[in-house]
């Protein structure tokens, strides 16, 4: 076997394992595994809805209403709001804004970034059970609910995940955008992992803890929803996922608005593994396959590609005889003329290579940011 079939072999399997084999075998072994026992205990725990921002009154007020509106008893449900560079002004008219006594607004800590306004507002919380959203989401009216019976009902959860529905997943929706379909894939993928030990993450806008498994956030953190769960599953606690617990996103999933959110989330992948080096040793983390598998692997993903076209690519010039090599090429360019010129096909074809492009240099700044150390990527 030659060096550049080993080369195209190791990518290509590589490749097949991090974003099919991975995700069907452990979709497969969630599938045969036995549900754990349920606590039956029907005692509602009082709950604080955390929200750290930097946004508008209007925003943040319409997001409190919203937490406000679930269908959790209203004597067990309060809001903390952490205001990230607010000024006296800016407190004094959200909190008019909100006008509620089930609601605080506090000043973020120094240091600045989401982490801090979570800090802020957790120290001001008193429900037993947190949940963290972010502002551009909203819940089911169930949401809430759900999470707490999820966290009641299993002792060894100390966190559970719910799933971020975006527009194109709503009933009567043209069409899903690449990022949809993706979460449409990662939905289930978390779901399984959850099953068979923890969900590897979370998703910022949508998930709860108990208030005595809260973890101060280090200043700058960019994950609270990875960091946080990351660092509980080494501690030996488990993390849930909840597929009935919906939070939905209206905002635009465009390819160069995905960019700029997909290159502050792998940044916070590598900062992760700076900052919390012991998710990358198997003996210390429980989940440290899937860990692999579902976080580091896909960071090599543009890496890979480029090892597969150049080794196919190469081995296709090795096994193609010198005659015909030239009608090969002019059949290929014959297909991409095709499918460029039709009008049926060449809206798909650029969406698809728009959508793919930016994606992969969303992971390439990503790398250079995190070998960089710069952690800074907030905008």
């Amino acid at each position: 076997m030659t060096g550049t079939l080993w080369v195209s072999v190791f990518a290509f399997s590589i490749l097949g394992w991090t974003w099919v084999g991975y995700p069907l075998l452990v979709c497969l072994l969630a599938r045969a595994r036995r549900t754990p026992d349920r606590n039956t205990d029907r005692t509602l725990p009082t709950v604080t809805a955390i929200l750290g921002t930097r946004d508008d009154v209007a925003a943040v007020a319409a997001r409190v209403a919203d937490f406000l509106a679930a269908d959790y008893p209203a004597t067990l449900l309060d809001v903390v709001v952490g205001v990230d560079g607010a000024t006296p002004e800016c407190l004094q008219a959200m909190r008019a804004a909100c006008n509620s006594a089930r609601v605080q607004v506090v000043a973020a800590d120094e240091g600045g970034g989401k982490a801090a306004g979570l800090n802020a507002a957790v120290r001001n919380a008193g429900g037993q059970v947190l949940v963290f959203s972010d502002v551009q989401q909203r819940f089911a009216t169930d949401a809430i609910s759900v999470m707490v019976r999820r966290l009641s009902s299993d002792s060894r959860l100390a966190a559970v995940g719910g799933a971020l529905w975006l527009p194109g997943d709503r009933p009567g929706a043209a069409r899903r955008s690449p990022v949809e379909w993706y979460w449409v894939m990662e939905r289930q993928l978390r779901a399984a992992e959850a099953r068979l030990h923890s969900s590897v993450g979370l998703s910022g806008s949508i998930y709860a803890l108990w208030r005595d498994a809260w973890v101060p956030m280090p200043a700058q953190l960019i994950l609270d929803d990875v960091w946080l769960p990351m660092r509980l599953v080494l501690e030996g606690r488990r993390i849930g996922y909840d597929l009935d617990a919906i939070a939905w996103d209206a905002r635009s999933t465009t390819a160069s608005v995905e960019k700029v959110r997909k290159v502050r989330t792998l940044t916070g992948n590598f900062q992760l593994m700076a900052w919390l080096p012991a998710v990358l040793v198997p003996y210390r983390n429980p989940i440290w396959v899937q860990f692999i598998s579902h976080k580091v692997l896909r960071l090599f993903t543009p890496w890979l590609l480029l090892a597969a076209a150049v080794g196919g690519a190469s081995l296709t010039v090795q096994a193609v005889p010198a005659a015909l090599l030239p009608r090969l090429l002019f059949g290929v360019a014959c297909v991409v003329t095709a499918v460029l010129v039709l009008p049926s096909t060449r809206t798909h074809a650029v969406r698809g290579a728009r959508w793919g492009w930016s994606l992969q240099l969303a992971i390439l700044e990503a790398t250079l940011n995190g070998m960089r150390g710069r952690w800074n990527v907030w905008r």
